[in-house]
Parts: structure tokens; C-alpha cells; sequence
């Protein structure tokens, strides 16, 4: 089975690409959606973020307060550091569990989409494509999404840069521009590097 990873900073697209291969009918594994699993009340990281950030991390319902947490990390690096530990150690050993249940399936190829691109997902996968992206078309991506400049310039700066994705992965789409543009961009890496591999979608 062929593990392709999708990657990228806030902002960058990297979740629009990963729809576009997950409308083309490939499995896509999201770290995101399944840190919100993890973090949900009941879920598997929830003792160990209460017990590193205190009851104040712990919303009514025994939900992570995103709020709260996020007030704590994006101001202290050490912090963000720690809460990613946490919540990505549960994440990819959900993606891990996954992605053996496709492999014992026949699945011929499933997409881990991860914004930071650490050691495990970087193992896990045959193959990176890195989303990046104009600084200053992010910004206005975070916009509106309610983030005004200064917290989503803070957001931005607490990650890696492109330079820094890019030396981790095997092709970078740069979605600077239109759909349309991200669209053929995708669609030949489609033919380049899934086709040429027996992959059909």
C-alpha cells in the first residue's frame, strides 16, 4: 500500500488538496479531525492534558477548552511543544491502527494529512506533498476564518516556514493562486506519481 502525506502551514491549502484526492475517492486519514476525537469528552488525551495544563484545559462536558489551551500555547513555544506531544501520540497511533486495518483490506493507497510534519508521520509515509503558500494570502485565508493579523501572523511565525516543510518533502504545490491552478497542479502529481504506480482514481 502506498502511504502518501499531505502537509503544510495554517493557511497554505493543505486541507483543499487533500479534499480534492478525497473527492477522487482516495481514503484521507486527518490529523485534525481525529486530534478533535481525541480531545472530545472521553477521549484517549484527555487525562494526560488535564493532568500537563491543569483543570482549566477541561471544559463543562469534559471537552479540551480549545480557548483556554490556546491561549497558554500560542504565547509559550515550550508549551505548544508539550500539548502537541500529548495530542499527536494519541493521533498517530489512531492513524497507525488505521492505516493497518487498509493495508490487511487491500487498499492501495490511503492520505495522511498532518500540519506538522514530525519523525512518526514522516516514517509512516512512501511519499510528502507539501502545500505551500504567499504569506499574504494566508493572512486573508485567516481572515475569514475570524483570526485578525497579529494572532494569525502569531500562528504562522510559531511554525515551520516553507523552506522547512519543503526540505521534509518529496514535491511542494505552491497554492498561491486559483483553484484552477491548484487543480492542475494536484492533477499532475495524480498522473506523475499515483498513476505511474497502478493507483487509478
Amino acid at each position: 500500500m502506498f502511504v502518501l502525506g499531505i502537509t503544510g502551514g495554517i493557511g497554505s491549502g493543505k486541507s483543499t488538496v487533500s479534499g480534492i484526492l478525497r473527492d477522487k475517492g482516495l481514503l484521507v486519514l486527518d490529523a485534525d479531525e481525529i486530534s478533535r476525537k481525541v480531545t472530545e469528552p472521553g477521549g484517549k488525551a484527555i487525562p494526560a492534558i488535564a493532568e500537563e495544563f491543569g483543570p482549566k484545559a477541561i471544559g463543562a462536558g469534559g471537552v479540551m477548552n480549545r480557548k483556554a489551551v490556546s491561549q497558554i500555547v500560542f504565547s509559550d513555544k515550550k508549551k505548544l511543544d508539550e500539548l502537541s506531544s500529548i495530542v499527536h501520540r494519541f493521533v498517530f497511533e489512531e492513524m497507525e491502527e488505521q492505516v493497518e486495518k487498509e493495508k490487511e483490506k487491500g487498499t492501495k493507497c490511503v492520505v495522511l494529512d498532518v500540519p506538522i510534519p514530525v519523525t512518526r508521520f514522516t516514517s509512516m509515509c512512501d511519499q510528502i506533498w507539501v502545500v505551500t503558500c504567499d504569506k499574504e494570502v494566508r493572512l486573508a485565508r485567516l481572515a475569514k476564518r475570524g483570526l485578525d493579523k497579529e494572532e494569525a501572523n502569531r500562528r504562522i511565525d510559531m511554525q515551520m516556514s516553507d523552506d522547512e516543510y519543503c526540505s521534509l518533502g518529496d514535491f511542494a504545490i505552491d497554492n498561491s493562486w486559483d483553484m484552477e491552478s491548484l487543480n492542475d497542479k494536484v492533477e499532475r502529481l495524480i498522473k506523475e506519481q499515483l498513476h505511474s504506480r497502478g493507483i487509478r482514481i
